[in-house]
């Protein structure tokens, strides 16, 4: 028995090989033939299969660029091998109805942390002085440069910042040491071979290089040229708890949380900066509580920062996780659009392969057969589409670098999962356009198709015309978006700020001048086309302010002290810049007890408690506790952005030769600049820089500039790809209205008739649309408007303007082919009955 079941067994495996190769043979003859039949349709389809595929290659290319912005703006500082365990603390202060929310924090806070953890392993503090620029000396000339900062020795043991040379643990341990980027070696020294050799900065201090590392990658949230070491500043706070200082960045031990760091830093303020407060400004932490104030940090992950922080002091402008979102969102509508158009326009012409289904169905083929045949051909479609996109892509990438600020590399290779993702797509497009056609079509009954019974022409169809609302409402939405966002946009602009922004030019960096900068002002008001000058760096188009503690009396408590923004400027300042002065009055350059009086704005006014500011005292302190006497109120003016609201504001009399600004009046603003740049290098001055105030204030708003151009980017892409299927179904119902058309014409109807009848259901359709995007896209503004203090009002004339548009561009685009259709001869079209 054992025998003959060896034999059988043997006998199988024999057997089995060849119909196993008969069946591989099978299946790939097969996949031929249905390969060959869906290139014979993409021929024979023409202008309907090049809408398939260009709709689709439009959506899968900004698909493929969103993906690499995305993934651009998730990998910062993921460059870091600690990254998952680095921290920053945020300072979160408010006192008496105003408040700090920054990234500087006292100086101790990080050695105390190290010191009273053990879960804490480093900590570094790195300091932002005077916006990171600093002149350095290069042979006989000077030149500024930006992103210099401070840093502690442990800078390296936190992140990973590669060296070219020098010892990463030793590079900032001693007194002026320096260690800089390689851009920089090779800037002033032409190589990196540059250890021992030295820098002089600002014109008093020799630093020695002992360090350099490759320059940061672009995906980090900081870029820092020059890093000096801590160690030599006397400016480290020296136990003061109260004084913000730095920022400061901590290196946990893994499985430590931020609620863990949280709760470490609000004992750390019990321990340490409670005791400050009561001793120096009368109030404890309970007080201040009860009064709805606080005094308290917070710390936010290293990766999180691009993304989610935009407090006061970032190193650089970051993201924006909503925007991300945003998007995500459009790549997925627009995607969803172009299936839409494969989907309409496959169902629209099903009448066109009733017949072949129903012939392929009575010799034997299956709906699985013509399920697979169908989507066969769809992912062929797909493929085709995705050699296309990338294509796209590749030409509109230089495009969408320059609206959204990166610079993004087509490098799909470069990263697997987008290789991946990519090769993915065409399945995943292809069976999400396609599966409702294979079904639809595969459903056919051969026996009503072959008796002609089965319906055709473009009638009603639920789905079809779900999807072409669907189309149009994004798309519409997408428009209203575009026109709130340039309307906040435009009223930003034309917004009274309060003061005058117009033709006011600003000379930077001129504290390089030294003692001269007075007399390079005054030089310059005497040339023609010059109004007046001001000196200070104190200017409203800045981002963020320095802001210490004010109060009305001596013995105030800390719940009685406000935090003001504290500004330098001279007797002219509130006069040359439009100012108003409504209360008291302003500096006067002929009274010298004004260097112990102060301006406030009406804001601050309204937080000190005081209703007749005039002439009252003003402290700030608490060592030493130093008095003012108040002159005038300034009338509330906007500085920073307006997404921030009025900020209140103490105004000095004293000395800031930072920046000059003067106001012009002259139409050849290059021959007096040239003019202004003469006397700077003639006086001494080196590396001139100016800008215009105006042009400053709208690089605050770079971001919703950006934000404007990429949504009206869409909206035009969303649109064109639904005018892309509409286009292909006003078409297709052209031509399946042929002969109805013919008869119609004979019958007396004209060219106006024939349009009306091909475009009222398409307008139909359009007007739903506008009914569901209005309401979708008025909350979607709504919440983006709520980000600005001050904001323009949602008009209903965005709505009108969009749907309008929409309108227009459907009848454009379907008229056209129904006056073609309508022009057409009806012999032709009745020749064939």
């Amino acid at each position: 028995m054992f025998f003959v079941w060896n034999i059988l067994s043997e006998a199988s495996y024999v057997f089995r090989a060849p119909l196993v190769t008969w069946g591989i043979i099978q299946s790939i003859t097969m996949l031929r033939s249905y390969f060959r039949i869906a290139l014979r349709h993409l021929r024979k389809g023409g202008s309907f299969s090049a809408i398939n595929i260009f709709g689709l290659a439009i959506g899968l290319a900004v698909c493929l660029l969103i993906t690499l912005f995305v993934t651009d703006e998730f990998s910062y500082d993921r460059y870091n091998d600690k990254a998952d365990r680095i921290y920053r603390i945020v300072s979160d202060l408010h006192v008496n109805g105003n408040g700090i929310n920054g990234i500087a924090v006292p100086s101790p806070m990080g050695p105390a942390l190290v010191m009273d953890y053990p879960s804490i392993e480093k900590a570094v503090r790195v300091r932002y002085q005077d916006r990171g620029e600093m002149w350095v000396r290069k042979g006989p000339e000077k030149v500024m440069e930006s992103n210099a900062v401070f840093a502690d020795s442990t800078l390296f043991d936190v992140f990973s910042l590669p060296m070219i040379a020098g010892n990463p643990h030793k590079a900032l341990v001693e007194p002026y040491s320096m260690v800089i980027s390689e851009r920089i070696a090779r800037k002033y020294f032409s190589g990196t071979d540059v250890l021992g050799k030295t820098l002089v900065t600002d014109d008093t201090t020799t630093y020695t290089i002992t360090g350099v590392i490759r320059d940061m990658p672009a995906p980090s949230h900081f870029h820092f040229d020059f890093i000096r070491s801590m160690s030599e500043k006397k400016f480290n706070g020296g136990g003061r708890w109260i004084n913000l200082f730095s920022a400061t960045y901590l290196l946990a031990k893994p499985g430590v949380t931020t609620g863990d760091i949280d709760r470490m830093l609000a004992a750390t303020v019990t321990k340490y900066i409670g005791p400050q407060l009561q001793n120096e400004m009368h109030s404890s932490l309970t007080d201040m509580a009860k009064n709805g104030d606080y005094w308290g940090f917070y710390s936010i992950p290293l990766t999180r920062i691009h993304l989610y922080s935009n407090v006061t002091g970032e190193f650089e402008p970051n993201g924006n996780i909503q925007l991300v979102y945003v998007f995500m969102i459009i790549a997925v509508f627009l995607l969803l659009i172009a299936c839409s158009n494969f989907m309409n326009l496959s169902t629209a012409r099903s009448a066109d392969r009733s017949r072949e289904i129903g012939v392929r169905k009575v010799l034997g083929s299956s709906r699985r057969d013509l399920i697979v045949q169908f989507l066969g051909e769809s992912i062929l479609t797909s493929c085709v589409a995705l050699l296309l996109a990338i294509l796209i892509a590749a030409l509109l990438l230089p495009y969408f670098n320059q609206l959204s600020g990166k610079h993004i590399v087509l490098n799909v290779l470069g990263k697997k999962w987008i290789a991946f993702a990519l090769l993915l797509s065409p399945l995943v497009v292809g069976l999400l356009a396609g599966s409702y056609p294979a079904l639809y079509l595969s459903a056919f009954q051969p026996i009503q198709v072959l008796k002609g019974r089965l319906s055709t022409g473009f009638k009603s169809s639920r789905l079809r015309n779900s999807l072409v609302v669907f189309q149009f409402s994004a798309a519409i939405a997408l428009i209203i978006g575009t026109l709130v966002i340039y309307s906040q946009l435009n009223y930003i602009r034309s917004r009274d700020l309060g003061f005058n922004r117009d033709q006011v030019l600003t000379i930077h960096n001129t504290n390089n001048l030294g003692t001269g900068a007075n007399a390079f002002k005054e030089e310059v008001e005497k040339l023609p086309g010059i109004s007046g000058g001001t000196m200070t760096s104190d200017l409203p188009n800045k981002a963020y302010y320095i802001s210490r503690g004010y109060f009305n009396h001596v013995t105030a408590k800390a719940s009685e002290t406000v935090l003001l923004g504290s500004w330098q400027i001279e007797a002219n300042y509130i006069p040359l810049l439009g100012m108003k002065v409504i209360r008291g009055r302003n500096f006067s350059p002929v009274m010298p007890t004004d260097s112990s009086g102060v301006l406030i704005n009406e804001t601050a006014a309204r937080l000190l408690g005081y209703t007749d500011p005039i002439n009252k005292s003003l402290y700030t302190g608490p060592n030493p506790v130093t008095a003012f006497h108040i002159l005038g109120v300034v009338k509330d003016f906007n500085a920073g952005t307006m997404h921030k609201k009025i900020e209140p504001i103490v105004f000095h009399l004293a000395d800031d030769n930072r920046a000059i600004s003067f106001r012009i009046n002259t139409r050849n603003i290059p021959g007096l600049i040239a003019q202004i740049k003469e006397l700077y290098q003639s006086m001494g001055g080196q590396a001139f820089n100016y800008s215009f105030m105006d042009d400053d204030f709208n690089k605050l708003y770079q971001s919703d500039e950006r934000t404007g151009k990429i949504f009206i980017s869409f909206a035009l892409l969303a649109v064109f790809i639904a005018c892309l299927g509409l286009f292909g179904l006003a078409t297709y119902a052209a031509e399946q209205r042929t002969k109805e058309i013919g008869i119609r014409k004979v019958l007396g109807a004209t060219v106006r008739d024939i349009t009306g009848l091909l475009s009222k259901d398409f307008l139909k359709l359009v007007f739903l649309a506008i009914l569901i995007a209005c309401p979708i896209a008025w909350w979607a503004m709504h919440q983006w408007l709520e980000d600005f203090a001050y904001r323009t009002v949602i008009s209903w004339w965005d709505f009108v303007l969009a749907g309008a548009m929409v309108l227009a561009i459907t009848i454009l685009t379907v008229g056209w082919r129904a006056v073609k259709a309508g022009m057409v001869n009806p012999v032709e079209s009745l020749r064939a009955e």
